[in-house]
């Protein structure tokens, strides 16, 4: 019985470790075109983007919100500076934040069936942080402290987000190359461990799980969108992916995390009330944009 039962769980591992291979490697074209693209972008317009968001001022939440999208989290991590330093508002802050999804657009892109899905997800994500940064800088501004509204005070010239020479003079070719080899190497280590998984348990069982939770299955995938790691956003995306998260949990998830741009805040950013707040509230965000989807299902088929 034991050697019977050693067999399956090899046959098991033997078949999750093939479908894991040959999906990501039928990832890799469309992956290395995503990152050279985003490298060619970052290297070459990237103190011009810089220059537009910290200059946009009380309505700095809208080039906020369109620079969000673009992949990784470098621009949250210059909206984090930017913030810790009063040269753009709280806002604005929020905006990029919402509308960084790190490493999920590469990962969708490298899958040309779920493009339409990109485009909802941006579409989406880009809606919501332009909403919640007129919020926060126009509706409630007046009931904020002046200290945690931002944007009154300091230069850009006085923050200094770019990269290290050593970064700064990468071939775009070998730095897209790096980034697809260390994607590449997370989806097919999860699609490995979660096809395991699902062999021994049974996809349905699986999906069960998660689908039990309800409306808490954004707040989970909220919370660990707030991991400062592009794991985070990796992890979120294979799940929807694997068809074990729901499409509104995935944007409840990848709306609060804003990659590595939460943990420079808390580095940068003197006062912890303020951090703590900001935490709260994108974690609070996504997840009320996630329970919102779920009640929207009802009526029309969405997430």
């Amino acid at each position: 019985m034991h050697v019977h039962e050693h067999a399956h769980e090899m046959g098991a591992l033997t078949h999750a470790a093939l479908h894991a291979f040959e999906e990501t490697l039928l990832m890799l074209p469309f992956l290395f075109l995503a990152y050279l693209i985003i490298e060619t972008v970052e290297h070459r317009q990237g103190e011009k983007i810089e220059r537009l968001l910290a200059g946009g001022g009380r309505w700095g939440f809208v080039p906020g919100a369109l620079l969000g999208c673009v992949p990784q989290c470098g621009f949250s991590t210059v909206a984090s500076n930017f913030y810790s330093s009063k040269v753009i508002t709280l806002g604005t802050l929020l905006a990029v934040y919402l509308a960084t999804s790190d490493e999920a657009i590469p990962v969708l892109l490298a899958t040309p069936g779920h493009w339409d899905t990109l485009a909802m997800l941006l579409g989406i994500k880009v809606v919501y942080a332009l909403a919640v940064g007129f919020a926060l800088d126009f509706v409630l501004a007046r009931f904020l402290p002046k200290g945690l509204r931002g944007g009154y005070a300091g230069r850009m010239d006085e923050v200094d987000c770019h990269r290290d020479a050593e970064e700064e003079s990468e071939n775009l070719w070998l730095a897209a190359l790096r980034h697809t080899a260390e994607t590449a190497l997370f989806v097919f280590l999860f699609s490995l461990a979660f096809g395991f998984v699902v062999e021994q348990i049974g996809h349905d069982v699986f999906a069960g799980a998660l689908g039990k939770l309800g409306f808490f299955q954004p707040a989970l995938a909220a919370l660990v969108g707030l991991i400062p790691n592009c794991a985070a956003s990796m992890l979120l995306t294979q799940l929807y992916l694997e068809g074990a998260l729901r499409f509104s949990s995935l944007v409840a998830g990848l709306c609060a995390g804003a990659g590595v741009g939460l943990a420079v805040l808390w580095r940068s950013n003197p006062s912890w009330k303020q951090n703590l707040f900001i935490t709260g509230l994108l974690w609070a965000a996504g997840t009320a944009l996630g329970v919102l989807m779920q009640i929207a299902v009802l009526f029309v088929p969405l997430a």
